[in-house]
């Protein structure tokens, strides 16, 4: 059973909250049909309930997990093409450069695995054509930032892989977008307001504005692709 109904095929990481439900909401309001992953089981449920059955599917698991993700893409790939890749997961850890433990070092290398993963297994499943992958990561992928040194070890670690396939498919109809927003007010600081109050973390972007603008970027009629996407608040 086709579930997408011939809709264009979308799938995005972390879609669960934040950034990623933002970004899954503008997509299925512009009439796609969204493949959410995330680990969060209890939103993902939530999820299949306020969107309808022809927009939306959750699927659970850990985007690091190899495993999942074929299982994944392949049950996605039988319903048709895939035309557009969001890789949006990603968790931070932020804490003074002598602070840091292994546990956060995978913490945030999770981001990076499974951008790659989910990238191979969607290329493969779409015979690397007429694929949009857009790999959204942080300005913290541009510079390096106090108490934030594995964080942006990561990101820039998701940079160089997209700059890689930028150049790996330079010319063909795979196309390949980097997305680098600044802050986002989003409970992706819930375990860092010692770094990041609550109060400084309601200065930063919205969500939804913010979703708007990469879709307007990535998502439209015109004959063209915008490569890097950098986006940063206003200061009032």
């Amino acid at each position: 059973m086709r579930y997408s109904d011939g809709k264009a095929i979308a799938i995005v990481t972390g879609s669960a909250m934040g950034l990623g439900y933002e970004l899954t909401r503008g997509l299925i309001r512009r009439g796609w049909f969204v493949a959410g992953v995330d680990f969060n089981e209890e939103r993902q449920l939530e999820l299949a309930k306020e969107f309808p059955a022809d927009s939306y599917r959750a699927f659970v698991g850990d985007v690091s997990d190899e495993i999942f993700a074929k299982s994944t893409l392949s049950d996605i790939a039988g319903t048709g093409h895939v035309d557009l890749l969001i890789n949006n997961a990603g968790q931070p850890s932020f804490k003074a450069p002598a602070d840091y433990v292994a546990a956060d070092v995978d913490k945030c290398l999770k981001g990076l695995k499974g951008m790659i993963l989910w990238s191979v297994e969607t290329l493969k499943a779409c015979g690397e054509q007429d694929l949009k992958i857009a790999n959204v990561m942080s300005t913290a992928a541009t510079r390096g930032n106090a108490n934030e040194s594995v964080y942006c070890a990561a990101k820039w670690g998701e940079k160089g892989y997209t700059q890689s396939l930028k150049a790996a498919y330079k010319g063909s109809s795979v196309k390949v977008v980097g997305v680098y927003p600044g802050g986002i007010d989003t409970d992706f600081y819930r375990e860092s307001h010692d770094y990041v109050s609550t109060e400084k973390q309601h200065t930063f972007m919205d969500a939804g504005e913010l979703a708007e603008v990469i879709l307007f970027n990535l998502v439209n009629e015109a004959n063209l692709t915008v490569s890097d996407i950098l986006i940063e608040r206003n200061y009032r």
